[in-house]
């Protein structure tokens, strides 16, 4: 448990020193925010700092803390030193920039902060792939709840589309995202979501509480315990793409703009955006901590490890028949509030590619309708055999890694126009061409090159990535100083000698 508790200082720490040092980095001031100068009663309302923290939080702890917990914790203990730093240093400054760059810019969109500081054919791109890892994340999370809750509270063990139970409850989780897309943020999200959130902090205390009364233990960081993954899997790049929520999570950055459009006050920004992802990392902390401890009791079958089928586990073993249904309601809550902004995102972002108005209810149905069939279909292909949803969530989590690169580069070109400290997200983008270019490289679904030569290419691409990147950037400065002189020549008097 030494181990756990140094994690959780770093977390402590980081967000009571660091998140000051990068909140004073970007320079938040007192200002008229979007909620209020575009205020339209559907996506721009102001809301206070407090909900949007709620918000914020479930907006960006879908399934993947849980099961990124889930499968991180076969890593070992080392888990709890490597999720806190990543998220300190990378993740929480990625949600932070994300969230301030839309604030600052009246509630742009990824995509829209895309086309702003990085160029049109990188809006073009990104717009494609960011829609379609927030389809696969809808997908995914009807997926997960649905099956969660069937076998809990149902007892069903037919998860197929020839059931007609799993055909009510996925549609039904499916017409809630709808409402809450459909609907302004502060008629269901903003009144549904403060239950959501005492439901998940019961459901958390409820584990802690069973973590007292049954005892946990775990193994120590150790030089022992560094490579003790069952399939000898590596830390590089496979940790860091398995483990994204509550590290580094691309996916936050179509989250933050939802909220940046709600928010009251820049000043808030250091709590909603990059305090948020920190508790965040404590929720994977917390169930990394119980899936090891199942796991070292030899509680979790062969082949359930590493799957959701552990929460059951996990609930059942630390808690009573009532706490266990609470661990897993908060367990639920995740997902929902997830999937439901997850689609929100599709359309706001649809929306302002297409510069399409969302205060008609029929605009927004408009987008959210095509939105929903193509999530259904993603969903049936997803129950087709066995293997489907595994390869779904292999592209989701690749996806949600990739578009993590985007918005760590145009921060850094948004932090190089201010004459600021850029470092704060060229070193995290740099690691991360690393990780991608590398898994890319060596994974099946990419090139299936050898390890040890993806990673040198990793290292080659990051290098040259870096180059080009500060090229653009020194070049775009010269181009600035060039037409600043000339506009100071023009605006010169010209002086004439009299005669």
């Amino acid at each position: 448990m030494i181990t756990f508790f140094i994690g959780l200082s770093i977390l402590l720490f980081g967000y009571i020193f660091y998140s000051k040092y990068v909140d004073k980095v970007f320079g938040p001031v007192e200002r008229d925010t979007a909620s209020k100068k575009r205020f339209d009663g559907v996506d721009f309302v102001p809301l206070k700092d407090w909900k949007n923290q709620v918000i914020h939080l479930l907006n960006i702890a879908g399934m993947g803390p849980i099961l990124a917990a889930i499968q991180g914790c076969l890593f070992g203990p080392w888990m709890f030193i490597i999720v806190p730093l990543g998220c300190v240093f990378m993740g929480a400054v990625h949600d932070y920039m994300c969230g301030m760059i839309s604030v600052r810019n009246d509630g742009l969109q990824i995509t829209g902060m895309i086309k702003k500081y990085l160029g049109t054919t990188f809006f073009r791109i990104s717009l494609v792939v960011v829609s379609i890892m927030l389809f696969l994340w809808v997908a995914v999370f009807v997926y997960g709840t649905g099956d969660i809750f069937m076998q809990r509270f149902l007892h069903q063990t037919d998860f197929t589309f020839d059931n007609p139970v799993a055909v009510t409850v996925y549609s039904a989780i499916l017409l809630y995202f709808v409402v809450a897309t459909v609907f302004p943020i502060d008629k269901i999200i903003g009144r549904i979501y403060p239950i959501f959130g005492g439901l998940l902090m019961l459901g958390t205390l409820c584990l802690v509480y069973g973590f007292i009364t049954k005892g946990i233990s775990i193994p120590e960081a150790s030089l022992q315990t560094i490579h003790i993954h069952p399939k000898h899997i590596g830390w590089i790049p496979f940790f860091f793409m398995t483990v994204s929520c509550g590290l580094l999570s691309g996916s936050h950055a179509t989250q933050a703009p939802i909220v940046a459009r709600t928010v009251s006050d820049e000043r808030d920004g250091r709590k909603i955006f990059y305090g948020m992802m920190c508790l965040e990392s404590v929720i994977v902390m917390i169930w990394g901590l119980a899936a090891m401890s199942v796991m070292n009791l030899n509680l979790v079958p062969q082949k359930l490890i590493g799957t959701a089928n552990v929460v059951n586990i996990v609930a059942d073993h630390y808690a009573s028949f009532g706490a266990a249904i609470m661990i897993v309601l908060a367990v639920l809550v995740l997902p929902i509030t997830s999937g439901d902004t997850a689609l929100r995102g599709v359309r706001m972002i649809i929306s302002e590619a297409l510069n399409i108005c969302q205060k008609p209810l029929k605009n927004r149905l408009a987008i959210v309708i095509p939105s929903v069939m193509t999530t259904a279909c993603i969903l049936v292909w997803a129950k087709v055999g066995a293997s489907s949803f595994s390869t779904v969530w292999r592209y989701v989590m690749f996806f949600n890694q990739l578009i993590a690169l985007p918005m760590l580069i145009l921060a850094t070109v948004y932090l190089y126009q201010e004459k600021k400290n850029y470092f704060l997200t060229l070193i995290p983008g740099m690691f991360y061409i690393f990780i991608l270019s590398t898994f890319f490289l060596n994974a099946q679904i990419g090139l299936n090159m050898n390890l040890r030569y993806a990673e040198i290419m990793g290292i080659v691409i990051t290098i040259v990535s870096v180059a080009v990147l500060m090229g653009k950037l020194k070049h775009q400065k010269t181009v600035s100083v060039n037409v600043l002189e000339a506009e100071e020549v023009k605006e010169q008097p010209v002086k004439t000698e009299s005669i």
